[in-house]
């Protein structure tokens, strides 16, 4: 029997494994005809287009060789390379598969400072309101200028698009655009580098991720180049440990000695005017475009930048056609075009293909071809994690919303009723010790895995410095839509403290495991996390005039998790835990009001950390749940 059951195991096994090299050989041959229908249908040039001051940027442009007709341009400005250079061909044009056959004039770019292009490089630089000063807007421009002078056969229409830091290029073409310039679409825009994003969230730094992005987009090119520098390599496998021994962050130029782009970051420890000029909200105005925005549920860099673009587009231009998706996927996972999962979660669902076919290419088509129609395109598409499916709606968040509150109460529990009477031992407390942080994940990596988005917090919720508050179980789903707001009263007893506050999916202990879970993983009480955010106490007031706490007073400390679309299943409960470290995601706080970027070893202190739950000064999380 247990011969039988091995000569079993190893033919299922050869079986899966010939399935994936079938799938893995049916892919590559797909990229293969793809590449040789781009260089049978496509012709390459390279050019240097002059901007406004008199640097040039270096171009390719992939011109279909037919004729026949006229092509709107497709555009992407990235500071990533646009490899390959010279003869070579890419094997890709746009942003997904589908664009090379539908025949369109291809652009890409280095963007000014990058690779093969002159000038200098400054991340995210600022608008100049001045038109005889280049910014990443003018160069846009100029260079739709240069190309509906100098290309043949264009139809006089302009697309831009990108995602991450090439979405914040395509949402800067959208300020004082190019009249040719019809429809832009910002997919995971980099867009305000100290509220969110890649840098900070709410001033606390972004200390894993922003580490090693920063460190490759700061240090100074001695001249053009095609190749990409080398990266920081971690000496072990474990950020916890290495982040620790590295010690205050003022520590990371010891890595980073030649880095401009660190220096200028360590030296802005608050929201004053170097952050603030490089933040894209307050230029979306007088937008013509239409618009695509399109992000991630699980989007661990730059969340809050896609939901922050399209709420500022919507708000600051009455008549902008602007149209929004919000799928399943980590930092730009919409161009696969696979099932999509996340760990052990499989959203049973092909996101990127249907993005790509339904949304992404009609969008494109529409406005630079004028063909087909959007009748049957909503302006909003989100995927409801939690089920599973995809919901169409007319705005966002979804109309009639219905705000709830749930309230943090003793033992544990978290409830729709405000609590009652006065009594000021009303509250919860626990000790943050700065060299003990609570670790964002179980796994012993030195990146960001994408996972710890839906991780199971079990490992947090049993730690002494983490609170949680969990509701019955509900008797019907409940699906919750929008922004999230925490509205906590806590004191502390040192001067300064960092709030974390994480919205959690609790299983029933009765969920059955499927056979294909990692060993060690139970579904059964599985605390999934929905959405966290940390607000830097000291910014609670202003991100720009930092306030002490006084210390064991109470305070109040109100602040917004990003946006959410998740059904909460009937049987499942809510769950709220709060914190102050979540480390080595963000840096920690030393809980003395400083400049934390200069802080010594011996400014950290440990603190006494008190969540407040009585009638007077009533700790709470808003909600936005949609009706049946």
């Amino acid at each position: 029997m247990f011969c039988a059951i091995r000569l079993l195991n190893k033919v299922l096994l050869n079986l899966i494994t010939l399935i994936l090299i079938s799938t893995s050989v049916l892919a590559d041959s797909v990229k293969s005809e793809l590449a040789e229908f781009i260089h049978e249908n496509y012709t390459k040039n390279e050019y240097r287009i002059p901007m406004r001051d008199g640097k040039t940027l270096f171009t390719q442009v992939y011109l279909p060789n037919n004729l026949d007709q006229k092509y709107p341009i497709l555009f992407e400005r990235t500071p990533y390379s646009i490899k390959p250079y010279g003869e070579a061909y890419d094997t890709m044009l746009g942003p997904s598969m589908h664009f090379a056959q539908e025949k369109f004039i291809f652009v890409f770019q280095d963007v000014r400072g990058r690779y093969m292009s002159e000038g200098t490089f400054e991340n995210m630089r600022p608008i100049s309101n001045n038109d005889l000063v280049a910014d990443e807007s003018t160069d846009a421009y100029d260079t739709i200028e240069w190309l509906l002078e100098n290309i043949p056969n264009h139809n006089g229409k302009v697309g831009i698009y990108g995602t991450s830091y090439p979405g914040f290029y395509a949402a800067m073409s959208l300020v004082n655009s190019h009249p040719a310039l019809v429809a832009v679409s910002p997919q995971a825009p980099m867009s305000d580098l100290f509220l969110g994003d890649d840098g900070h969230h709410y001033g606390a730094l972004y200390l894993n991720h922003a580490f090693t992005f920063f460190g490759s987009m700061g240090t100074p090119r001695s001249g053009l180049e095609q190749s990409k520098p080398s990266g920081f390599q971690f000496p072990e496998p474990d950020a916890y440990s290495f982040f620790m021994k590295m010690g205050p962050v003022g520590n990371i130029l010891n890595y980073f000695k030649n880095n401009e782009w660190w220096q200028q970051v360590l030296e802005h420890d608050t929201y004053d005017t170097f952050w603030q000029e490089r933040s894209i909200y307050p230029h979306l105005k007088g937008i013509s475009p239409a618009v695509l925005v399109a992000g991630g549920w699980y989007d661990a860099e730059d969340l809050l930048g896609t939901l922050q673009t399209f709420y500022h587009i919507k708000n600051q231009n009455r008549n902008v056609e602007c149209y929004f998706v919000m799928g399943p996927w980590t930092h730009g996972n919409w161009s696969n075009t696979g099932d999509t999962s996340l760990g052990i979660f499989d959203f049973k669902t092909k996101a990127g293909g249907f993005f790509q076919k339904e949304i992404e290419l009609p969008f494109f088509n529409y406005y630079l071809k004028g063909k087909g129609d959007l009748k049957e395109l909503q302006k909003v598409t989100a995927f409801e994690t939690g089920s599973n499916i995809w919901k169409f709606y007319n705005n966002w968040p979804p109309e009639n919303i219905v705000k709830k509150t749930l309230y943090l109460e003793s033992n544990n529990k978290l409830v729709m009723q405000k609590p009652v009477g006065s009594n000021l031992n009303g509250f919860d407390e626990y000790i943050s010790d700065p060299q003990k942080p609570v670790p964002f994940t179980q796994e012993i990596t030195n990146r960001v895995p994408k996972t710890y988005m839906v991780e199971d917090q079990r490992f947090a919720a049993r730690r002494p410095d983490v609170l949680f508050y969990s509701s019955q179980e509900l008797d019907k789903d409940m699906v919750v839509s929008g922004p999230i707001v925490a509205d906590l009263y806590v004191s502390t007893s040192g001067t300064d403290s960092d709030w974390i506050v994480k919205l959690v999916d609790v299983f029933p202990d009765s969920t059955r495991d499927p056979e294909e879970l990692p060993s060690g993983t139970h579904m059964g009480g599985y605390q999934m996390l929905v959405r966290g955010e940390i607000m830097r106490g000291k910014f609670r007031s202003s991100f720009k005039d930092p306030q002490p706490f006084v210390p064991d007073q109470i305070t109040r400390v109100k602040f917004e998790l990003p946006d959410i679309n998740h059904r909460f299943l009937k049987g499942h409960r809510i769950m709220v835990q709060i914190q102050s470290t979540w480390f080595p995601l963000f840096d920690i706080n030393p809980q003395k009001f400083c400049n934390i970027n200069k802080a010594e070893s011996n400014d950290f202190q440990k603190s006494v950390q008190r969540i407040f739950r009585c009638s007077q000064y009533s700790s709470l999380i808003t909600i936005n749940v949609v009706p049946e």
